[in-house]
């Protein structure tokens, strides 16, 4: 692509729309991922017996295993949902962007 091109992508309002978008999308994204995993750090750090307590009857399974599941299978979850979000609404946001700077 001309130089040219890339001063009329920059020059449209709906470039930083996109911009906007995306950039809020993954802060969201970012900080309901960061704020779990340090919750669990804190909670690993000043009070650990919670984590101990014993979820099946025979005492083997604790609060702990589902917790940390429960954080890496929200971060895959959440992983995907940007994958969609950005194949979806921001890929076709910035096609639109591409098609009226070429003209």
């Amino acid at each position: 692509m001309s130089a040219d091109i890339y001063k009329k992508v920059r020059a449209n309002p709906r470039f930083a729309e996109l911009e906007r978008k995306r950039s809020r999308f993954a802060m969201l994204l970012s900080a309901m991922v960061l704020v779990t995993y340090y919750a669990l750090m804190m909670i690993v750090a000043f009070a650990p017996d919670v984590l101990r307590v014993p979820i099946s009857s025979n005492g083997v399974l604790t609060v702990g295993v589902p917790a940390g599941a429960f954080i890496i299978i929200g971060s895959w979850l959440l992983t995907g949902w940007y994958v969609s979000r950005s194949n979806g609404e921001f890929d076709e946001l910035q096609n639109q962007i591409i098609k009226e700077a070429q003209k």
